[in-house]
């Protein structure tokens, strides 16, 4: 409906007249000042009709009496939208204080389907108290105070709609009025998401002020005798079906202007009586309950009240009742989901989980009893139950010799609201004599968004009490990168989604990059969800050290464990004592060559990503293949015939010079190391190894290698294989940086072509005397008189190469050895130094 205007004439003689009068418009449910008369302004004390305009429009109550604004708003809105009269007694204030105003109002209708409102006001004197006054003043006071004592008694002080037992009245009536017209009646129950949120930051008094609006938006959109307010931010209504999610949708989208703005969105649950014929009061306890399964949703919805929601809330019921008998009777019982080492598939954590199993509802799964027991607060007794059966589990292990693995707990926000969680488990923790350690904290992503500050202040406890703290469910929301930048976690648990949605899209992308971010942190990982060999391949491939899922088992009970240790089940606990040696294994993500680069070696980093690599494990000159990428498993078959596809399997003697030099320098000197070989059709392949770790069980050693190119065959001989060929000649080689003194010193094995980076250095001249030992006693004082950093300059300028001979301590005897140096490049800042051994030719 549009704004009704009236012509200048019309409008002028309406301003100009000396009676307070006011017209009034119902347009959109909003009412519109269309005209104030002289005497209306007069009334009200204000010298510019402009101003007077402006706060009609703002707020039509504003110098109303406070006791009297919900009384005069219900009436002037039912006035307003049903018709018929209005007649009103009530107080407005003036400079001196308050005067007894009487309103009268009637409907006009100036052109089809336009009603306005005339409401004339007569100033009755000013207000004084009851008894005094003249007699018409104390007839009207009389009146006022015992219309105000009849108001109390049915409406709500604040918004002056009927209170909860008027309400009720009320409904009852005009329910029965609904079905007589041949409609059908539903019932509402509202509320206002995050009034105590609302009230904390702009305070009660603006809290009220938003009450007070929303109950006047309520009135004008179902009309005032049919709507409750039934305490705090809740309000009911009923009303006739037709047209009902029109109106609430008009609803959701006004209460955002109300109040200036500063509002909150509404939550609406719906009870429709043609589900069943109950009571006035019934109907408005379900239709609580339809709204109260939107309390987690934080924008304005409504939703229907169904059987299902019905059973739902009665096994809430059940389970809030009998969750200690559940306890005490042992009606729940923690079964545990191991946690496998992705290099090794031994158990290295175990996951403790709630089964609650009914004697009269049967199983109950966690998505029924957590989530209420939850809103409940009283999930703190079921997760210190939990801590307490795992405690008694670990004593009993080890109680029978048995080592347990670290187990972990989870805990829910409302633990922390309902105790101070964190010493509730470190006294229970220390009470049994189980190191802090053994027992892993589990937080969700979501838990720690819900108030960050504080916390992230309980993860740094726990972390200094000695608990690990680990992030699960790490990828369901939206926060866990903002999460991650601020607190440090021991471990992060990647939700099973991304597994569901791995072959979608980029999701092996996204998972491998999230992954090599993790190791980058320094963050521990476990993927949960893991169903199929080729789920747990692909994880082991891009360094997920943990994983979990049915894959390797379900979650199982402190018997079946016992019974799988005794009879030698596959999947057993790793020995402790190499938990570090694999978890470096683990977390090494096969599709980053920073695994092998060293930092130094930007040049290196920079020219590959990914590459054929694997971790193989050597024990004297036996090997095996721990781990390794889809190439480097493709690289082993075309080139050596091997079938990867299932690695970790038993040490093999390998006889390819390939495997055996390669791993020869790592495993014995500890040396990264580049090799060349030369395959059957002519390639070469350029690869580098790396020593990770030594198991201090089995002293089996991780290398790690990568396949940096592969060369096709040439006739042409290149620059670096005749470097490699003459490098067989010379024990050892060393670049020295002349402007820096900096240098790298390679070795070479007599008779290979293999060359293997010794260290890097500061310093070279005085490097040489450190290393005088080297040079054998007769031989030192003559070899640092001619080997100086001047004499070597001078002898290269003017014969371009520097020779010396001298004789080394190897194998405790002396013998002969050359040196010989010359630029890399003429004119250049740095030198080659070849150290060969001469001592059969000398002889």
């Amino acid at each position: 409906m549009e704004r009704y205007r009236f012509s200048e004439q019309e409008q002028s003689f309406f301003e100009s007249l000396q009676t307070p009068l006011a017209i009034f418009q119902l347009v959109n449910g909003q009412v519109v000042t269309l005209a104030l008369s002289g005497g209306f302004c007069g009334l009200l004390g204000y010298k510019s009709r402009e101003k007077a305009y402006a706060a009609m429009d703002e707020d039509t109550f504003t110098f109303v009496h406070p006791d009297d604004v919900a009384r005069v708003a219900n009436a002037v809105a039912k006035f307003m939208r049903d018709g018929g009269t209005l007649e009103s007694i009530y107080r407005l204030k003036d400079r001196y204080g308050y005067r007894m105003v009487h309103a009268m109002g009637t409907h006009v209708f100036p052109a089809p389907g336009v009603r306005l409102a005339q409401v004339w006001y007569m100033d009755e004197g000013a207000y004084i108290e009851k008894g005094s006054g003249t007699q018409l003043n104390q007839a009207l006071t009389n009146a006022l105070h015992e219309e105000s004592i009849l108001k109390a008694n049915f409406y709500d002080a604040l918004t002056g709609l009927p209170n909860l037992s008027h309400f009720f009245d009320l409904a009852e009536i005009g329910r029965a009025g609904i079905r007589r017209r041949g409609e059908a009646p539903v019932f509402l129950y509202i509320d206002l998401n995050g009034m105590k949120y609302f009230n904390h930051k702009y305070s009660f008094a603006e809290g009220d002020r938003l009450l007070q609006a929303f109950a006047k938006l309520l009135s004008f959109t179902f009309g005032a005798e049919s709507c409750g307010h039934v305490g705090a931010d809740r309000f009911a209504v009923y009303t006739d079906e037709k047209g009902l999610e029109d109106k609430l949708e008009g609803l959701f989208e006004k209460v955002q202007t109300i109040n200036g703005g500063n509002s909150l969105p509404i939550r609406c649950g719906i009870y429709p009586a043609r589900l069943e014929d109950v009571t006035v009061s019934m109907a408005y306890d379900r239709a609580k309950i339809a709204c109260d399964s939107l309390r987690k949703v934080d924008y304005s919805c409504f939703s229907y009240y169904s059987r299902e929601l019905r059973d739902y809330v009665k096994k809430s019921q059940y389970i809030r009742a009998n969750l200690d008998r559940a306890i005490s009777e042992n009606w729940i019982q923690v079964y545990y989901q191991p946690i496998v080492r992705a290099v090794n598939e031994k158990v290295c954590d175990v996951e403790a989980l709630a089964r609650w199993i009914d004697p009269e509802e049967g199983l109950l799964s966690p998505g029924d009893f957590i989530p209420v027991l939850e809103d409940a607060g009283l999930i703190y007794k079921l997760d210190l139950y939990v801590l307490e059966q795992v405690l008694e589990k670990i004593k009993r292990l080890t109680a029978a010799g048995l080592y347990a693995v670290p187990h972990s707990i989870n805990l829910s926000r409302a633990d922390f609201d309902a105790c101070d969680i964190v010493e509730e488990i470190s006294t229970r923790v220390d009470a049994s004599g189980v190191a802090r350690d053994r027992i892993t904290i589990e937080i969700t992503e979501s838990v720690i968004g819900s108030d960050f500050d504080f916390m992230k202040e309980q993860v740094e406890r726990f972390q200094k009490n000695g608990f690990p703290v680990w992030m699960d469910d790490f990828g369901s929301g939206y926060s866990s990168l903002d999460v991650l930048q601020s607190i440090k976690f021991d471990l992060i648990k990647f939700d099973m989604g991304f597994l569901r949605k791995l072959d979608e899209g980029g999701g092996k992308i996204i998972l491998t990059e999230l992954m090599k971010m993790a190791t980058s942190l320094g963050v521990d990982t476990v993927c949960e969800g893991v169903e199929t060999e080729e789920q747990a391949r692909f994880l082991q491939e891009i360094g997920c050290s943990k994983l979990q899922g049915y894959y390797f088992s379900k979650p199982v009970s402190v018997r079946e464990i016992i019974a799988r240790r005794s009879t030698g089940h596959p999947l057993m606990p790793e020995d402790p004592r190499e938990s570090g040696y694999y978890e470096a294994i683990g977390c090494v993500n096969l599709y980053d060559l920073a695994v092998i680069a060293n930092t130094d070696e930007n040049a290196f980093h920079h020219s590959f990503n990914t590459l054929p690599m694997g971790i193989v494990e050597v024990q004297g000159d036996s090997t095996r293949f721990v781990r390794c990428n889809q190439s480097y498993r493709e690289f082993i078959r075309r080139y050596f015939g091997l079938d990867l596809s299932r690695e970790g399997g038993a040490f093999t003697k390998y006889t390819t010079s390939f495997m055996g030099n390669i791993v020869k320098n790592c495993c014995e000197r500890g040396v990264r190391t580049f090799y060349d070989e030369k395959m059957a059709d002519g390639t070469v392949v350029h690869s580098f190894a790396r020593k990770i770790g030594v198991s201090p069980v089995t002293g089996s050693i991780a290398v790690a290698v990568a396949v940096l190119s592969i060369s096709e065959p040439s006739e042409d001989m290149s620059y670096e294989e005749i470097a490699r060929a003459l490098a067989a000649d010379y024990y050892n080689i060393y670049v020295v940086d002349l402007e820096t003194d900096r240098y790298i010193e390679y070795s070479s094995p007599a008779g290979t072509e293999e060359l293997a980076v010794e260290r890097h250095g500061e310093d070279f001249f005085e490097a040489a005397r450190r290393d005088a030992h080297r040079i054998f006693e007769e031989d030192r004082e003559a070899f640092f008189a001619a080997f100086s950093k001047e004499k070597i300059l001078q002898a290269l300028d003017q014969q371009g190469v520097f020779t010396s001979s001298y004789r080394l301590m190897d194998s405790g005897a002396p013998v002969f050895a050359s040196m010989k140096l010359t630029r890399l490049k003429a004119g250049g800042k740095r030198i080659i130094i070849g150290v060969s051994v001469v001592d059969a030719q000398i002889k």
